[in-house]
């Protein structure tokens, strides 16, 4: 069993799960994912007892479905039923690696014929799984053959994404594809409000947790932790945050004036990270703010309170359920129809920069979803850009690596918006990975997601 099984839950101890069962629930969660239901959604439903581990190895499973499928192809031409399918896939993606497999092959098969056993929906398959999986054991090398130059089997992303990406990065597609398929490490933002970061990262040594700094006020966690472990998380000295995701404050404030309290938009604010981000970089600069944080969801709302009371920031910022698109409902009402010194636009999109974290993602967007969410970011755009004074700031940002959803967007906001200006920004960011970063020209150091970032300037008549 390779190093990486010790994430896993297993039998050398009597409260360990048998792997059969973790099997099926992966197996479960993957059909949910095809169904169109996310990966987070479905991993709710869970046990808890289980969640820990099956996420694990779901989130392995959806890194190289694509090779899976292949596979599976391979082995049996004819689609079987759908949860048949769905444990036929999770163990052909658990076991085609040599290394860096969680278990070793013969111990996967194994488990997953006894998880097809014990589930009425594919007791009747088992036997069917059991010939596929050991012909896969006696042919793994010429399998592994046949499919290596499939597109989806060689990136384990869509063809539809393949081809999209190679049109916007005809020299960088591979390298986004390669960070893709690794592993996000668990990035912390250091409320400097509360502590300063290197006495965080004193304390996180303390506690025999690894961590390098990266930036001003991120830290990188060596291995990944529950938030309830993590040292003074429930105390708000410190959010999780990915590190692209943390440059979208000092973007939007450093530089900018105004006389008295500034008025910021957070126009789509949930779960309230970068409201959070915000209030602590202002603090710590010593400017006076005042953030609305607007979401469309209710339920999201009260993350964003939650988020807020952790960090003892609850007063400075107002909280509100109301679509950014209609002004008409809540400017006038609750911001007094007055003019914002600043807004953070961070538009609805495709997620296609952080399948590190969300490997579910590539899965469930369809292409059209790109020219769709399209048209919501220029509406966005559109209608909020009246709400911002003159000399004041729009920070356009997307976690999304597709140039319709950043760098396009925003050359067609300024051919229509002669008083917009682009100040100096990072444009996009492809994702990268520490100390295997790719050496991108445009891409800040470090360890981050895929982002696009813009800053536009209004034009003082």
């Amino acid at each position: 069993m390779s190093s990486s099984s010790s994430l896993y839950q297993r039998r050398s101890t009597t409260t360990a799960i048998a792997l059969w069962q973790q099997l099926q629930q992966v197996a479960q969660t993957l059909a949910a994912v095809r169904s169109g239901q996310s990966a987070t959604a479905a991993l709710k439903l869970v046990a808890p007892e289980l969640r820990a581990g099956v996420q694990s190895l779901l989130y392995h499973v959806l890194r190289w479905l694509g090779r899976a499928e292949a596979l599976r192809r391979k082995l049996a031409p004819r689609t079987p039923p759908p949860r048949a399918d769905a444990l036929l896939c999770t163990a052909l993606a658990l076991a085609w690696q040599e290394e860096g497999a969680p278990y070793d092959a013969f111990t996967l098969v194994d488990q997953a014929v006894e998880a097809a056993k014990r589930h009425a929906a594919t007791r009747a398959q088992a036997r069917f799984i059991n010939a596929c999986l050991r012909r896969f054991l006696r042919e793994r090398d010429a399998l592994l053959d046949a499919t290596a130059q499939e597109p989806m089997a060689m990136w384990n992303h869509p063809r539809w994404w393949i081809d999209r990406l190679r049109r916007d990065y005809p020299r960088r597609w591979q390298d986004i594809l390669h960070a893709n398929n690794a592993q996000a490490p668990m990035v912390l933002r250091v409320n400097v409000l509360r502590i300063d970061p290197d006495q965080y990262l004193e304390m996180l040594h303390e506690h025999d947790m690894p961590a390098r700094r990266q930036g001003e006020v991120a830290i990188v966690l060596t291995q990944a932790r529950p938030v309830h472990d993590i040292p003074g998380f429930a105390e708000g000295l410190v959010s999780v945050q990915d590190a692209g995701a943390q440059m979208a404050a000092p973007l939007l404030l450093k530089g900018l004036h105004a006389a008295g309290t500034m008025h910021i938009l957070d126009a789509c604010a949930a779960p309230g990270g970068k409201t959070a981000h915000l209030l602590e970089y202002a603090g710590a600069a010593g400017i006076a703010l005042h953030v609305a944080a607007l979401d469309i969801d209710a339920a999201r709302c009260v993350r964003i309170d939650e988020n807020l009371v952790r960090l003892g920031l609850c007063g400075a910022a107002q909280v509100l359920a109301a679509d950014a698109r209609d002004p008409a409902q809540w400017w006038r009402q609750q911001c007094a129809g007055r003019l914002f010194d600043a807004i953070l636009l961070d538009a609805p999109c495709t997620a296609s920069g952080i399948v590190r974290r969300r490997p579910d993602v590539r899965w469930l967007r369809r292409e059209s979803d790109v020219a769709q969410l399209a048209i919501v970011q220029a509406g966005l755009l559109t209608t909020l850009w009246p709400l911002l004074k003159p000399g004041g700031r729009l920070l356009y940002c997307t976690c999304s690596v597709f140039r319709a959803e950043g760098e396009q967007q925003i050359q067609t906001f300024l051919a229509h918006n002669g008083d917009a200006i682009l100040r100096p920004s990072p444009g996009h960011l492809i994702p990268q990975n520490g100390a295997n970063a790719m050496g991108v020209p445009d891409n800040q150091s470090g360890d981050h997601d895929g982002f696009f970032y813009a800053l536009l300037e209004k034009h003082m008549a």
